[in-house]
């Protein structure tokens, strides 16, 4: 089992879409990448920990490769906006790669620098790339949060 972790703006939707993915075996959201130790939630969103939400992913790399995950992350979000995707504001909503292995931190850089030449965007990809850190697990109310609210819906 291999570990990665994302930030692509708000992360009930990066750990849906990342649970739509052959191989991924488990999911969760979280924090990553600041100052502040165990933040909740309402300490990320008054942006005063540094943390990015991010969505952590274990995966079976005999089933999903690293690089078909960073298409996945790509793919889901606007890599050249500046901590902000859509309606949402705020560094805890930048695009970020934390990397687990320096094997992990080199496909990352190859993969952010080919999309940046392949001309899809006009704008520079201001995605960041760094080596993971302190993983905060966020409340049980987040865990899968978009599902919980599909299924609340159907009742």
């Amino acid at each position: 089992m291999e570990k990665a972790t994302f930030g692509a703006g708000c992360f009930w939707k990066t750990e849906a879409v990342f649970r739509q993915v052959k191989g991924v075996i488990a999911t969760s959201v979280g924090y990553m990448g600041g100052n502040f130790p165990n933040p909740s939630y309402l300490d990320v969103v008054a942006r005063i920990t540094g943390h990015a939400e991010v969505a952590q992913i274990e995966y079976d790399g005999d089933l999903v490769s690293y690089e078909e995950l960073l298409e996945v992350f790509w793919s889901m979000h606007d890599p050249t906006s500046l901590n902000r995707q859509g309606a949402d504001r705020g560094e805890q909503y930048r695009s970020v790669i934390f990397f687990h292995t320096p094997q992990q931190k080199l496909i990352a850089q190859k993969s952010k620098q080919q999309l940046q030449i392949s001309g899809k965007y006009d704008r520079a990809i201001v995605t960041e790339i760094k080596p993971a850190l302190e993983y905060y697990l966020a409340d049980e109310e987040h865990q899968q949060y978009l599902e919980k609210k599909r299924r609340a819906l159907i009742f």
